[in-house]
């Protein structure tokens, strides 16, 4: 059974930093890539960060890239996202997930998330 649990958001003022911890138990970072979502309020779930199963691939969003960085912990199965240079517009819940599962299984499951707001 895949367990999520997604930590470490919080309140931040624009140009300020974070940085987001999720552990997962139910499948392994050795047979999956592993990405970062964002659900901003009143938007659709995006990817903004993905890490492949070697930690040397590293991809972002354009909205993302330079400021977050990626990282896994393979063995204790926790990924983590680096995010500086925070600006408003990062405001919303964020999520890890696998991105074969998300896109092979619409009733994959999704951890609490954890939010961020960015504001002064």
């Amino acid at each position: 059974q895949v367990h999520i649990v997604e930590s470490g958001g919080g309140l931040v003022q624009p140009g300020g930093s974070l940085r987001l911890s999720c552990v997962v138990s139910g499948f392994s970072f050795e047979d999956y890539a592993m990405g970062w979502y964002r659900q901003a309020p009143g938007k659709e779930r995006e990817r903004v960060a993905i890490i492949g199963v070697t930690a040397s691939i590293t991809n972002y969003g354009d909205s993302t890239r330079g400021r977050f960085t990626i990282s896994k912990e393979k063995n204790n199965n926790t990924l983590y996202l680096q995010m500086d240079d925070l600006k408003p517009e990062d405001t919303g819940v964020y999520y890890c997930n696998a991105p074969t599962l998300v896109a092979t299984n619409p009733s994959v499951h999704w951890g609490q998330g954890t939010q961020v707001t960015v504001s002064s």
